[in-house]
């Protein structure tokens, strides 16, 4: 899963400490969210899409594998 979290923090001016505090995770999580590393459960989804007034969608970016066949 993609995301936009890095583009999204940056342009509102926040830094990755100051994200984490608010959220309670560590700044690591933040990293490794922004670095396609860790994928975050639903609740830390919702709390960062809540934070930022942005659907989730607009922040996660799913997208199937391509060799994922449909049924």
């Amino acid at each position: 899963m993609k995301n936009r979290l890095e583009e999204i923090r940056k342009q509102r001016g926040i830094r990755q400490e100051d994200l984490a505090a608010v959220l309670g995770v560590s700044r690591q999580t933040i990293g490794s969210l922004e670095n396609g590393r860790y994928n975050p459960s639903i609740l830390l989804a919702f709390k960062i899409a809540r934070y930022f007034h942005m659907p989730i969608e607009e922040i996660f970016i799913y997208e199937e594998e391509q060799n994922e066949e449909n049924h």
